[in-house]
């Protein structure tokens, strides 16, 4: 792996905070695992410190990991579906989009949205027979995965019987959890149980990511080594601290943060541009508080220096053979704008840039005064939601919202000077900043091909004609990834919420193996999309919610800048 960076005109800058990351100690103070690095007050510090050694932990798992894969395979199990959120989910959906499917491996997929279309294509698509079902959080009571636990569980009870049901489903959660407990009396085939040490999202390398990328076929002892090779690298300290790449990306990173080049930009290989969702919960969860944070830009439409304002510092992630984005890079370059560049040899490198870039981020929490392990403000909307869902099965509704316009079968609803729904996104950021804003795009709809390529339409002609920085999230899975930048920053966001109709529902089950159920996904995901609107309005962020009402397409293309 090569690295080399340009920071311009902030050269004495980066120079000065290496040599203060070198004086302070602070690579060794890392691995000594000191709080004090990051704060005096060792809560969520102490105990979240475990990804340090996750490689060396998790390679002593190799043989059982690999003994359960042969036992599913013999079994005749030729699907996965993993239901999780954010940290549970993320990797693993790297791994298996990076790497494919090997043959005669699991074809897996992962489920991370609660919208009931999605759901029902999973039950449609995957034969319960031959399908294993891997229920993955660290606390073990996220409520996404348990409801989707319960759903799939009675699915395949309904399906299979009682006698077999247990056999299809795997666990992954930490000792003593919810899930835990209920996997035992369900009689699951597998419980893992993870370093509890460990948190959510520095977790690609234990367990959690692990497990199912050998599923999948990946050669993990050869991965782990490779990934070893990296917890070596970031151990280089005092003279050799500039070959400690993480290290020196951490601190740049946190060094040009602090002086308003905040939105960090990737650009990377299309066979390898799956990590870079991994990496943007990472980075935005763990920077994305106490009014400060990096905004990762992942996936945005890659376009020409005139399109991009001086608050961009972008990362150039490249596998050697591949040159799709070297031109655009280079005019950048010319641009004067800050790149760092990293050339990997192959694919199987994903495990070193996973441990790099956890590595990275604690470093950047050191510059920038954040504690990068808690969550602050992820909370907030949680208990919102659950305030809404409480109420809804007390009453038997949600709450209204009163829309400003309603038009078109849409219905928008926010604080903005318009009385059309063709200019209610020119209106509604009619004062936004270049240099200094930036756009969330939060889709709480169906993550399909048509739907997805609509909305990075709309985000490409809101990038091109402001000039800010753009994201595009799909809700509830971008609540456990950015949401807590968003509400935790110093408030730059103008934040998009995009609603639908739900034309087919499908009910939570109260309990595993029980028909009774008082509330349905469709309610959980609109509960989820209200409750994150108030804790942006409680935040006192800029926030427009367009209902699309039943078709999403059509009223998609009505909305224009």
């Amino acid at each position: 792996m090569s690295f080399k960076y340009s920071v311009g005109e902030n050269s004495k800058l980066v120079d000065e905070i290496i040599k203060k990351l070198s004086e302070e100690n602070v690579v060794e103070r890392i691995w000594k695992k000191d709080h004090t690095v990051w704060s005096n007050d060792p809560t969520e510090v102490s105990n979240r410190l475990g990804w340090l050694d996750s490689v060396e932990v998790t390679s002593k798992s190799i043989k059982e990991i690999y003994e359960f894969v042969n036992e599913v395979r013999s079994e005749g199990f030729t699907h996965a579906l993993l239901m999780g959120m954010g940290g549970s989910s993320l990797a693993p959906e790297v791994f298996r989009l990076t790497f494919g499917v090997k043959e005669g491996y699991l074809d897996l997929a992962v489920l991370d949205s609660t919208h009931p279309e999605v759901i029902m294509n999973y039950a449609k698509k995957f034969n319960p027979a031959t399908t294993l079902y891997i229920v993955s959080t660290k606390s073990g009571g996220t409520v996404e995965t348990f409801s989707f636990m319960k759903f799939f569980y009675n699915y395949v009870l309904h399906i299979l019987g009682s006698e077999g049901v247990g056999k299809h489903f795997v666990a992954i959660t930490d000792p003593g959890s919810g899930l835990q407990k209920v996997a035992d009396e369900l009689n699951f085939s597998k419980i893992f149980l993870n370093d509890p040490n460990i948190g959510g999202r520095f977790s690609a390398l234990s367990l959690f990511g692990i497990v199912p990328a050998a599923l999948v076929g990946v050669d993990i002892e050869k991965f782990l080594s490779l990934a070893k090779n990296e917890t070596i690298n970031c151990k280089k300290s005092g003279k050799e601290v500039y070959s400690n790449t993480a290290a020196v990306i951490g601190a740049i990173i946190g060094v040009l943060g602090k002086k308003g080049i905040d939105k960090l930009t990737y650009i990377i290989s299309p066979k390898f541009s799956y990590i870079g969702a991994w990496i943007e919960q990472l980075i935005a969860e763990s920077t994305g508080k106490v009014g400060k944070g990096i905004l990762p830009v992942d996936l945005e439409s890659i376009e020409t220096p005139e399109y991009y304002s001086n608050d961009r510092l972008f990362v150039y992630i490249k596998l050697k053979d591949d040159s799709t984005y070297n031109s655009k890079v280079e005019k950048l370059k010319s641009a004067n704008f800050p790149i760092l560049e990293l050339e990997l040899e192959h694919e199987l490198y994903l495990g070193k840039q996973f441990f790099l870039w956890e590595f990275a981020t604690a470093v950047t929490g050191w510059v920038m005064q954040i504690q990068p392990y808690d969550q602050p403000n992820v909370e907030q909307a949680k208990i919102v939601a659950r305030k809404m869902m409480n109420a809804y099965q007390d009453t038997g509704k949600l709450p209204e919202l009163i829309p400003a316009i309603e038009e078109k079968g849409i219905k928008v609803y926010g604080d903005f000077k318009t009385n059309s729904i063709d200019k209610v996104l020119s209106a509604f950021l009619s004062d936004i900043k270049s240099g200094k804003n930036y756009v969330s795009i939060q889709a709480y709809l169906t993550p399909n091909k048509e739907i997805t390529e609509a909305l990075q339409k709309l985000r490409t002609l809101i990038q091109k004609k402001y000039k800010v920085a753009t994201t595009l999230g799909f809700g509830p899975r971008f609540l456990h990834s950015t949401g807590q930048l968003h509400k935790g920053d110093a408030g730059n966001g103008y934040f998009i919420q995009f609603t639908s109709d739900i034309e087919e529902d499908l009910p939570i089950p109260e309990n595993p193996g029980e028909e009774k159920t008082s509330i349905t996904f469709g309610i959980l995901i609109k509960a989820q999309a209200l409750g994150d609107r108030q804790a942006l309005v409680d935040n006192k962020r800029k926030v427009i919610t367009i209902d699309l009402g039943s078709n999403v397409i059509e009223s998609l293309e009505k909305i224009t800048l």
